[in-house]
């Protein structure tokens, strides 16, 4: 057993509903312990939850959601991801190589999951990469699903050119003081990758209300030749938060994309190409390329798959989400027989950074009452926003209205 899965171990003692599953060998790579939990009072039909990613663990950080979900009476199934926490290593102690990292794998692993708790069907709630995992269940295996889920829906590798489309009309093509400050920072010399992952992440997290004094304050700071320390301690939380660079970050247990992230290069496009134009999110994933396969193929269809869902399907989609705009929950909807969609003020990922709204959204689902969701935007949205990422905008707020002050 490795140190970091050691520690993951040590931390998530105790965790309720914690259990394991052994998935054989295959000519992937070899035999391994999947991990997963259950929790609430169980049900015919669970609900399984899949985080992000790839590289989001589910055992240590939704303890917090799966608690409100049980107050709630939700039965909830979280599955830790193959590569990541206590799924990462092989029955050896050996890390899973590379090539056990498909997106039908993990597929198959939710579905030995719902065999090994001797769950016939169930919902899938699935949040960005979470989303297409489920609708790949979905489409492998459509006898096991009940209703689904699709929080910031993402189904394509294709659909790069949306999120370039709502990149560029915000930050760079609007008549806008916000798009001004972001030419003028890119003219200026600001890193153009490194300016679209903080500018993005800072509207999605905050909306213009947060992005347009912090890219003030950067720009004053430019053209004094110097950064003022708030302004700059605020721009490099962001950078943390958002940025990826040449070497793989990992925090155990909690974000693992070194062995993971293979499923996003290989299979979801996150190596496409750059078009050469300023603040290309093609950009975003780039430093990493060389780490990871070089994309493959996508393992299915969804474009296709998605019209032959027979299951009520729900699409939570932010009003401010650029990783998977909103066009994507809508082209969903207009090809699924039986879905709607629900806009919220939010940006990418309610499970991270509004859960109270996307179990509301669920409880809709499991009750029946999902065609009622498409007019409640504004009663998910009153909802307290609680977790780490919820707190994150008033803490950059803060830092930022101490620079002007």
């Amino acid at each position: 057993m490795t140190r970091a899965r050691g520690l993951v171990s040590a931390l998530a003692l105790g965790t309720t509903g914690l259990r394991s599953v052994r998935r054989p060998a295959d000519d992937t790579g070899p035999a391994f312990d999947l991990t997963y939990v259950r929790t609430g009072p169980h049900t015919r039909r669970p609900t399984v939850v899949v985080p992000g990613g790839p590289g989001l663990g589910s055992v240590l950080p939704y303890r917090g959601l799966r608690r409100g979900a049980a107050r709630l009476g939700h039965d909830l199934i979280m599955v830790e991801h193959r590569g990541v926490g206590l799924s990462r290593t092989d029955t050896a102690g050996r890390d899973l190589p590379l090539s056990a990292m498909r997106v039908a794998a993990v597929a198959d692993d939710i579905v030995a999951v719902l065999d090994r708790e001797a769950v016939d069907t169930a919902y899938l709630a699935g949040s960005s990469y979470g989303s297409y995992v489920v609708s790949c269940v979905g489409a492998l295996y459509p006898e096991r699903v009940a209703g689904m889920l699709l929080d910031s829906a993402l189904q394509s590798s294709t659909d790069m050119d949306l999120e370039r489309r709502a990149v560029r009309s915000l930050f760079w093509d609007a008549d806008t003081a916000i798009a001004a400050d972001v030419r003028r920072l890119y003219t200026r010399g600001e890193d153009g990758r490194r300016l679209l992952d903080v500018v993005r992440a800072a509207y999605e997290l905050g909306g213009p209300e947060l992005l347009g004094p912090l890219l003030q304050g950067r720009v004053r700071g430019r053209a004094r030749g110097s950064v003022p320390a708030p302004d700059g301690a605020a721009w490099r939380l962001l950078e943390a938060y958002a940025t990826r660079e040449g070497t793989l970050a990992r925090v155990p247990g909690v974000y693992e994309f070194d062995l993971a992230g293979a499923i996003g290069f290989r299979e979801l496009g996150y190596g496409a190409p750059a078009d050469g134009r300023p603040l290309d999110p093609a950009l975003t994933y780039a430093p990493l390329a060389h780490v990871f396969p070089a994309f493959d193929a996508e393992p299915v269809d969804l474009s296709r798959e998605v019209s032959r869902f027979t299951w009520p399907t729900v699409l939570l989609s932010g009003s401010r989400d650029l990783r998977t705009p909103a066009d994507i929950a809508d082209r969903v909807a207009s090809i699924a027989p039986d879905a709607v969609v629900t806009r919220i003020e939010n940006g990418h990922s309610a499970l991270d950074t509004h859960p109270a709204a996307l179990l509301m959204a669920l409880d809709y689902l499991v009750s029946g009452r999902y065609d009622a969701l498409s007019g409640q935007g504004e009663v998910l949205n009153a909802l307290p926003r609680r977790g780490v990422t919820a707190r994150l905008p008033t803490l950059l707020a803060g830092l930022v209205r101490h620079t002007d002050s």
